[in-house]
């Protein structure tokens, strides 16, 4: 995947999670796994000042201050995955209401003000929030990158079959990081 583009943002999906619901503890491991991956991704971005988008369930709090909602999410469960994928500094934090990250948000503003015609989505859950992401993306007219070791689904059978969908659907690159 080539994620040198200087026209790219990386947009980082429901990362800061509570996964307090009946499959979390699936979807919390299968997190877990991509983990390293998310953050080597975050860390180049970083370096090449590719801007990092972070679009988060708001869990009730519904003020876009990712240390109030990662306050209300973190657990003994979920907490190495939140300390390490705290947005940094310059990372953007925006609220969203729904499944996609466009949906009721001020994404596509903010990807319009930073000159951005290509997303590199990420986060979870990839079979659900991240599909909904990238096919709203698609239907903008972004070209859109989906790495596959940086999504994560409550099984692996629906994260496969959600990549395939993007890929073949959506034309996503779906080559890992």
């Amino acid at each position: 995947m080539d994620v040198s583009k200087n026209d790219a943002a990386v947009v980082i999906v429901d990362i800061i999670n509570d996964f307090d619901f009946p499959e979390g503890p699936q979807l919390l491991e299968n997190t877990k796994k991509i983990l390293p991956n998310l953050k080597k991704l975050r860390e180049y971005a970083t370096q090449q000042s590719i801007p990092i988008i972070y679009v988060n369930d708001h869990y009730g709090i519904w003020q876009s201050d990712f240390q109030k909602v990662s306050d209300y999410c973190r657990n003994e469960q979920n907490k190495q995955i939140i300390d390490q994928m705290q947005p940094a500094p310059d990372d953007y934090f925006l609220i969203k209401p729904k499944h996609s990250g466009f949906y009721g948000t001020a994404l596509e503003s903010l990807l319009k003000e930073l000159n951005v015609n290509h997303i590199i989505i990420t986060g979870v859950a990839g079979d659900f929030c991240v599909l909904f992401t990238a096919n709203d993306a698609h239907m903008r007219e972004y070209t859109i990158s989906v790495p596959k070791n940086c999504i994560a689904s409550n099984e692996d059978q629906q994260n496969d079959r959600a990549l395939t969908l993007m890929a073949e659907k959506l034309s996503a690159d779906i080559d890992p990081v």
